[in-house]
């Protein structure tokens, strides 16, 4: 009796010891369970804090890169605010070296017009003068520079640009040699003729025919004819020298000894 009481109260204190430990490991179970969900919230807290260092590790480095290209532009920005600076000083100089000129046009223009005038009657009176080749044309290009003066829709410049061209045309007359048809008077009647000039040292003239030559006398200002024969040959051959029909050589021709100053 005293055996069996003993066995069973052994196995009560076995259970009892059982249910003991059984209840110990449950209890450590659940506090590892509890240490490993801090450890993974710690991780994962440990890893989106990683990620946002990342994040803005990059924006800092972006940052940085956009301040090294704004400092490069303010330097090349500098450079040409600099450049430009000094082209504006330039320009406003100028402006002003201008504005100094323009406040000097009016008297330029009441000294050009005079001027003007003056070269076109010297002009005219050199024409009248001069050997009368192509007289018309020479003279129509005088009256169209006389017209031009009280026109107000030709600035001075224009005028006095006008003349130099005149004045150049009648230069060039002096360097070449010209033919052209034209007509002269012959004892009262008019004949065609082919014109021959030489700069201004001879004007001559042949008929059309070739029958008659003559040339002009500047001391005496009139035509005069010349011995037949002597010249004709020589006159046609300058004729077509001046046509660029044959090939220049040198002719025997009728000149006016100069004058005496």
């Amino acid at each position: 009796m005293t055996m069996h009481r003993l066995k069973n109260a052994l196995v009560v204190a076995l259970v009892s010891a059982g249910t003991l430990v059984g209840a110990a490991v449950a209890v450590q179970a659940s506090t590892l369970d509890s240490i490993l969900a801090v450890g993974e919230a710690k991780n994962d807290a440990a890893r989106k804090s990683q990620a946002k260092i990342d994040r803005l590790a990059d924006e800092t480095r972006d940052l940085l890169n956009d301040y090294k290209t704004v400092n490069k532009q303010i330097d090349g920005l500098k450079v040409y605010n600099a450049r430009l600076q000094r082209q504006i000083d330039n320009q406003m100089k100028r402006v002003g070296e201008i504005d100094q000129s323009i406040s000097q046009v009016t008297i330029i223009q009441r000294q050009m017009t005079p001027l003007v005038i003056r070269m076109i009657d010297g002009l005219e009176q050199f024409v009248a003068l001069d050997v009368p080749f192509e007289k018309d044309e020479r003279m129509e290009r005088v009256e169209f520079l006389r017209s031009n003066i009280d026109r107000a829709d030709v600035s001075v410049a224009e005028k006095f640009r006008g003349v130099l061209e005149a004045y150049n045309i009648e230069l060039q007359y002096g360097r070449g040699i010209d033919t052209y048809r034209g007509t002269i008077d012959m004892n009262g009647s008019s004949r065609d003729v082919d014109f021959l000039r030489i700069g201004r040292i001879a004007l001559l003239y042949q008929t059309t025919d070739g029958a008659m030559s003559g040339a002009w006398d500047a001391s005496n200002n009139a035509w005069v004819d010349l011995p037949a024969g002597e010249y004709d040959a020589s006159i046609r051959k300058g004729i077509r020298i001046a046509k660029k029909q044959a090939t220049i050589e040198l002719l025997n021709m009728p000149v006016s000894a100069p004058e005496a100053n």
